[in-house]
């Protein structure tokens, strides 16, 4: 998904610092092919504010790589799948194209991207770039990642005489907190997490459960593990999170509640800082607590290849480039451009320093359990309405929730089978 991360400037001395540390990150491929050569790439993660810097990138890779041009081609968000898959049937893709993690699957399925030779993949965050392997074979390069985390209203917890969360926090301990931090008649609740597919697949996970089976071709969460967790998130509806007809799952809802300081505790990806930044109350985010486990929603945009260039090598130059450079790293803590997907923390100190929230370490922390959103061949969309609907149905009182959880699992098998 498509998310922007609020990063202030670095310090002239980060950048150099960056900058020598990085330095060498895009020579694990061969030398460059003899010749003048293009290579296209179709993009829409620097689309809406970030085309500059996207420049800034194309610039320092062609100044090191003489001979390789970079011709770029930027669309919106709303239309880059439906021209991508456009391009593939017809064969008019790009060398190098932007991915998400929830088509992966199916582009190594199709054979429409290449298998990535002799990359180094660990100047990534290992959940990163294990999420765009197969059978053993680097497919894409993650660029960038956010991911969720729990959000804490730390004046509510003292005035509550809660203590913070923190890492070691189970549901249980949430919950209990909760309880204690929701006062309705001051319209405060104690909690918010929305009742969603988003929410639901890993709180699956946190109970210890899977949601599809091992070949995806069943679902798994009509089990045990996948009831507590449906009953994890209905649960809050009402009690200690506030129901649809106060206004939960409206747009900017809970939002609006957090920031008015009326909100304990919310589950929200680190996009959400920017808005925050004028916050009155003082505030904090930690990994969100598990059941059995830990378990962190991921979102991230790659890089792949096309399997029909005629410039693999220039390409795959360019993928690593765009991806773990430090022209890369420095453009995109410097103008707040999504996360970088380094593994090495020490270039990441000016972004961990930045002050609120305080302690940004969770943002990777949570990268060290990910649970990674379940996709299927076809049907991925209704699939995740069908159990936001289900789920909606438990909360809003028509259904229990272990005839939700049924109901559901009925659906999307009939849905993937």
């Amino acid at each position: 998904m498509k998310r922007t991360t609020a990063i202030t400037a670095l310090a002239a001395a980060s950048v150099a610092t960056l900058a020598l540390a990085l330095a060498g990150c895009s020579s694990s491929t061969a030398d460059t092919p003899d010749g003048d050569i293009t290579i296209s790439y179709s993009n829409f993660i620097s689309n809406g504010g970030n085309e500059e810097g996207l420049a800034t990138i194309v610039a320092a890779f062609e100044a090191d790589n003489p001979g390789i041009t970079v011709d770029v081609s930027t669309l919106p968000y709303g239309d880059y799948f439906t021209t991508l898959q456009t391009d593939l049937a017809a064969g008019t893709q790009a060398d190098v194209f932007d991915i998400e993690y929830s088509s992966f699957p199916s582009y190594v399925k199709d054979g429409v991207i290449a298998p990535l030779d002799g990359v180094d993949t660990s100047v990534y965050r290992a959940s990163l770039a294990e999420a765009y392997a197969a059978d053993g074979v680097q497919y894409a390069l993650p660029s960038s990642f956010s991911d969720v985390v729990m959000f804490y209203n730390a004046d509510l917890f003292d005035a509550a005489g809660v203590a913070y969360p923190t890492s070691d926090w189970t549901w249980a301990d949430e919950k209990a907190a909760a309880a204690k931090l929701t006062d309705q008649d001051a319209g405060v609740f104690g909690d918010y997490q929305p009742i969603s597919f988003y929410e639901y697949y890993k709180a699956v996970a946190q109970a210890g459960g899977d949601f599809l089976n091992a070949d995806g071709t069943a679902v798994a969460f009509d089990s045990p593990e996948g009831i507590a967790a449906a009953e994890w998130l209905v649960s809050k509806s009402g009690s200690v999170m506030p129901t649809v007809e106060q206004g939960a799952g409206t747009p900017d809802y809970d939002s609006g509640l957090f920031a008015s300081g009326n909100l304990a505790m919310w589950h929200t990806g680190i996009w959400m800082f920017g808005s925050l930044a004028d916050a009155s109350f003082n505030w904090d985010i930690a990994v969100e607590p598990g059941d059995s486990q830990k378990a962190s929603a991921m979102f991230s945009n790659a890089l792949a290849v096309s399997a029909d260039t005629e410039q693999k090598e220039a390409a795959q130059k360019w993928a690593v480039f765009l991806t773990s450079s430090s022209s890369m790293v420095e453009t995109r803590l410097a103008s707040g451009w999504e996360l970088p997907p380094i593994s090495d923390d020490t270039l990441l100190t000016s972004y961990l320093d930045q002050g609120a929230p305080a302690n940004r370490q969770a943002v990777f922390d949570a990268l060290e359990n990910v649970a990674l959103p379940p996709t299927v061949a076809t049907g991925q969309s209704e699939m995740q309405d069908i159990v936001t609907e289900e789920l909606g149905e438990a909360a809003a009182g028509r259904k229990t929730v272990d005839e939700a959880v049924a109901s559901a699992a009925e659906r999307v098998n009939a849905l993937i089978g």
